[in-house]
């Protein structure tokens, strides 16, 4: 079966989303360029121009399609999970093998500096952790955690600050991590009345 020009665009297009991703982490957001993007792509160096409106444009897509991946991947675990508790240990397993020097650690990192600097970005890359939390905080006001989206916040940055770390060195280990964040969505005593006698 013969491939179509229009098959050979979608090809092109999904070498070029695939080399960002992998640049991304291996150079840098600011060190790509049309010429590495090409060479990594297997495509000449005006197939990156037709295809996408600007480099930022192509880095911008490619990052913010692993992460809306990743997120859909956690995201998955908050679905089975009976309590908040277990959602929490099921992310923090499904987040071990990211060590903070990964590939995919480091694409994250590069997407939030570049979207400190890129309006366009910023704001679709806020639309993925709204995202996140969204859906997490759902799963936390089904199981009656006070205050779910403040809660879901909380715990999305902590996260995102957990992967950061991680690049630093070695931190607490998952279970000591995951106790401590069990304590954000455990339910709250109710207070002993202070009523006047």
């Amino acid at each position: 079966m013969s491939t179509t020009a229009a098959d050979r665009g979608r090809e092109a297009r999904r070498r070029l989303l695939a080399a960002a991703a992998e640049l991304i982490a291996e150079r840098g957001w600011a060190a790509v360029s049309t010429r590495m993007l090409a060479e990594r792509a297997g495509v000449a160096p005006g197939v990156v121009h037709y295809h996408f409106a600007s480099v930022q444009a192509l880095l911008s897509e490619a990052a913010l399609a692993v992460m809306h991946d990743l997120i859909e991947q956690a995201g998955a675990g908050l679905a089975h999970a009976r309590t908040p508790g277990e959602a929490l240990g099921l992310m923090m397993e499904f987040l071990a093998a990211y060590d903070g020097r990964d590939p995919t650690s480091l694409l994250f990192a590069e997407a939030y500096l570049a979207a400190g600097r890129d309006e366009d970005l910023r704001r679709s890359l806020g639309g993925v952790v709204a995202e996140f939390r969204r859906a997490l905080a759902g799963r936390l006001a089904e199981h009656q955690v006070p205050a779910p989206d403040a809660t879901a916040a909380v715990i999305a940055a902590a996260i995102d600050g957990i992967m950061l770390h991680r690049a630093l060195g070695p931190g607490p280990d998952a279970a000591d991590l995951t106790a401590v964040l069990r304590r954000l969505v455990a339910p709250t005593e109710p207070r002993p009345s202070t009523k006047e006698q």
